[in-house]
């Protein structure tokens, strides 16, 4: 037995292929001195029964690239480890039954081009000639994607495990974590140990990588780690004509299945469209080691009886063996990963969906150089644990929604589509009235908000969708009359105190010191001089300042503010769920707001853009601030959730004949683009400077004092400013127009410029005054992105193998 040391720089808990590939790339960054506890043996738990499917081609370049580098390690770890993966190469096929599907492949196949990945359409016979075990008859079409590949998930962990060793790692098997010791220190609440059944270990670092154990030993430590287990099932059957041992991968998802060829056999699974959840995370039992639950043929019957329409051969096959496996999925169905909010030292790395074993080489390399670095060094916010509040821990919530991402796994990925479980979790104190105003809603961060209004639901479809001519109307009240939008969902934070615009400024790439009643639109950069957050800072007093972001990004914001502030006689308040927000927007505003408010000066002179005053309307107080986010002359009311009916009554009452209107977030996306705003994450992210996002202009570096303060990424911002002056490849968010004024654009569409790759849409929607799709794109070019340049070339977007041509600028269509 290996005997467990008292302390260790980092301890990793779970001993899967998570675990191990975070342990082995914390060595290769130089981190020697790692602990790994396993309560079971190594790939006991979820990893041993997992398929061991590798497909690099994910919806994000993100997720790509993380499952393209799994690839290539498991490829060659032997050659490391002298331990074989059983990493093979084979390709693989996605078929289609229907014509919405083949839309779906299309643009899957203009993401891969827009991702340097080879891919290729294939007709139903050239699939057929390359998987001969399947009937074809029904197919319309599939695409090829030569890097897919599978892997042996246990030798592939044995293997992680081994060269974690190597580079100086522990690992210790048979441990149980029961617990952890957290302190209060300078920089706020941080572990320093793990309680486990064998005695104590002091650490700096500790990282859950231990499946659907990671809930529960979150809730140990007041961790959130939204996760819930459902039994997944798979089976291998005897020999099968015409498979041997290069036999793709093949999906069809049509009928929820997937096929890879195992001994001669088949392994066949897939993801059923109504999913059985297992356990609550804290009654997993114990000991669960290299152990599955009992077979039940009633519920895979449904992924059976599709995969015998497929594979005809299986009708007269022998099974050799039913897995039913527990496995951990997430509201959301991306995996998890990151340091706890409001505890550090304390990372997760779980909740991977099905896809552990591909991503597990990424994962793990990600998470080992967050850990090392103290931040993410690429752009981690889709799969950032902090992108869920408290709520989302529940366990009855995540039973019933997680069902439903399991069961939507091979669904048609409609882009407009709203989760239906889990739903009203956080309410507007409007929700009832605009309940009967015909609101359809969609959800951020557990908030019900407006979609839109008065529209009738209809199925989704890749064409226009069913709420657009409502959105349209939306759309052109605000340009022409008023608008109201019910924006309660905004983050809103409070920072105070002495060191408050010591802090900010520090903090905020922009200016902040301004005036008492001035709004600054500011970024939040990382030393890296990319993006954390975008949001607006109004200073309400000397020594306190009001801060709004977006719905999502909530415990994100308050996460990397009371880091950074941590050491400063500062407080940070969450008022989210305090105040109510309302956009009252359009050429008509004003005309609103002094009927409502008739002792406030609305002019120009009296009520500046970004300036911001306490207003009464309808006897309540509210701030109000003139700061748009669709381009209008307008306000934003920040007032008390109990006087938010009185306000919105009131604005209704006195706009009803200046033609008043309530609007929605589907509005909202188009009147942005329209004029060019970028949104976090789309358009900004870690992975992008203000130079690249086309705001300079928003920080420090180009805006007023650009000489008189520093801030966090100054130095690197202005760095990359001058490097980008000596020429050299260019990355830049661009606008842009569809010619087609028929054609529906969702985003991820790939960019051509002269008939190359050049690009890929960021954010897109139907706008109503240009009348056509407009959006914004992210560029890739060789030198400067110049606007000349751009008007001599030839644009177009791949709209589902369709190539439309596009104007493409610099500057916004609406500008």
């Amino acid at each position: 037995m290996v005997e467990l040391p008292s302390r260790a720089r980092v301890v990793v808990v779970g001993g899967g292929v998570v675990g191990c590939s975070t342990a082995y790339h914390l060595t290769k960054l130089g981190w020697t001195d790692v602990l790994l506890l396993e309560q079971g043996h190594l790939s006991g738990g979820t990893t041993w029964h997992a398929a061991g499917l590798v497909g690099p081609l994910r919806a994000s370049e993100a997720g790509t690239r993380l499952v393209q580098y799994s690839a290539e390690l498991y490829a060659s770890l032997e050659a490391e480890t002298g331990l074989a993966t059983g990493y093979a190469n084979v390709g693989g096929l996605i078929v289609a039954r229907t014509e919405e599907r083949m839309v779906q492949l299309r643009r899957t196949a203009a993401n891969a081009t827009a991702y340097d990945l080879e891919c290729r359409m294939l007709s139903a016979d050239e699939a057929g000639e390359l998987w001969p075990p399947m009937c074809t008859d029904d197919l319309l079409g599939a695409i090829w994607l030569p890097g897919d590949g599978k892997v042996n998930p246990t030798d592939l962990t044995q293997s992680l495990a081994k060269g974690a060793r190597q580079g100086g790692a522990t690992v210790v098997e048979g441990v149980r974590v029961t617990g952890f010791d957290l302190a209060d220190g300078p920089a706020g609440r941080r572990v320093t140990g793990v309680s486990t059944d064998r005695g104590e270990v002091e650490a700096e670092v500790v990282v859950i990588c231990a499946g659907q154990w990671s809930k529960a030993l979150g809730d140990l430590a007041g961790v959130t780690v939204p996760l819930h287990s459902a039994e997944h099932f798979y089976v291998v059957t005897d020999s099968v004509d015409g498979t041997r041992p290069d036999l793709p991968i093949m999906r069809d998802p049509d009928g929820w299945t997937y096929f890879k060829e195992e001994v001669g056999g088949l392994v066949v699974g897939g993801f059923e469209p109504d999913a059985k959840p297992w356990v609550s995370p804290d009654q997993i039992p114990h000991p669960f080691e290299f152990a599955l639950l009992d077979e039940d043929w009633d519920h895979f019957s449904v992924l059976m009886d599709e995969a015998v329409r497929r594979v005809p051969a299986l009708e007269r096959t022998g099974i050799r063996k039913f897995y039913n496996g527990p496995e951990s999925f997430t509201p959301d169905n991306q995996f998890l990963m990151g340091e706890a909010p409001g505890l550090r030292g304390f990372f997760v790395g779980a909740g991977f969906n099905s896809v552990g074993i591909a991503s597990a080489g990424g994962a793990g390399r990600a998470l080992a150089e967050w850990v090392v670095a103290g931040e993410p060094t690429s752009d981690m916010v889709a799969v950032d644990l902090r992108r869920f509040a408290p709520y989302a821990g529940d366990h009855a919530w995540l039973r019933e929604r997680v069902v439903e991402t399991l069961g939507i796994h091979y669904a048609v990925p409609w882009p407009d589509r709203e989760p239906e479980t889990g739903r009203g979790v956080r309410l507007s104190p409007l929700h009832e009235r605009l309940v009967a105003k015909g609101a359809h809603f969609g959800t951020r961060m557990g908030w019900e908000r407006v979609n839109v209004f008065g529209a009738t639901p209809a199925p989704s479809t890749w064409g226009r969708p069913w709420w657009l001519a409502a959105s349209v109307a939306e759309q052109v009240a605000c340009r022409s009359a008023v608008a109201v939008f019910d924006q309660t969902s905004f983050s809103k934070y409070v920072v105070s105190g002495p060191d408050a615009l010591a802090g900010l400024q520090w903090l905020c790439a922009a200016d902040v010191e301004v005036p008492l009643g001035h709004c600054v639109y500011t970024p939040l950069l990382n030393a890296r001089a990319t993006y954390e957050a975008d949001l607006t800072v109004t200073r309400t007093a000397a020594d306190t300042f009001v801060m709004v972001s977006s719905s999502a990004t909530t415990v994100r914001d308050l996460d990397w503010l009371r880091r950074h502030l941590a050491d400063r006689d500062v407080t940070v308040e969450d008022v989210t769920d305090e105040y109510a927000v309302l956009g009252v927007m359009g050429p008509r505003a004003r005309d609103l707001m002094s009927r409502v408010d008739p002792v406030t000066d609305w002019s120009d002179e009296g009520f500046p853009f970004a300036t911001s005053h306490e207003v009464v309307v309808a006897g309540a107080f509210a701030r109000a601030t003139r700061m748009t986010y669709v381009g209008e002359l307008g306000w934003e009311l920040l007032t008390l959730v109990s006087d938010a009916g009185a306000v919105y009554d009131a604005l209704h009452r006195s706009g009803a004949d200046l033609g008043l209107v309530d609007g929605g977030y589907h509005a909202i996306e188009s009147l942005r683009l329209e004029k060019g705003y970028r949104a976090f994450p789309r358009e900004l992210n870690p992975d992008l400077t203000p130079v690249e996002a086309g705001l300079l202009f928003a920080t420090a570096v180009a805006g007023r004092g650009a000489g008189d303060k520093d801030f966090l990424g100054r130095a690197e911002l202005e760095a990359h400013r001058d490097r980008l002056a000596d020429g050299g490849p260019r990355r830049r968010i661009v606008s842009f127009v569809c010619d087609d004024p028929d054609a529906m654009l969702w985003g991820g569409e790939l960019v051509l410029r002269d008939g190359a790759p050049a690009g890929q849409v960021t954010s897109t929607a139907y706008g109503a005054t240009v009348g056509a799709c407009v959006g914004l794109a992210l560029l890739r070019a060789d030198g400067p992105v110049r606007q000349d340049d751009l008007a001599a070339a030839r644009w177009e977007v791949d709209l589902a193998g369709e190539r439309l041509g596009l104007r493409v600028s610099l500057r916004a269509p609406l500008a």
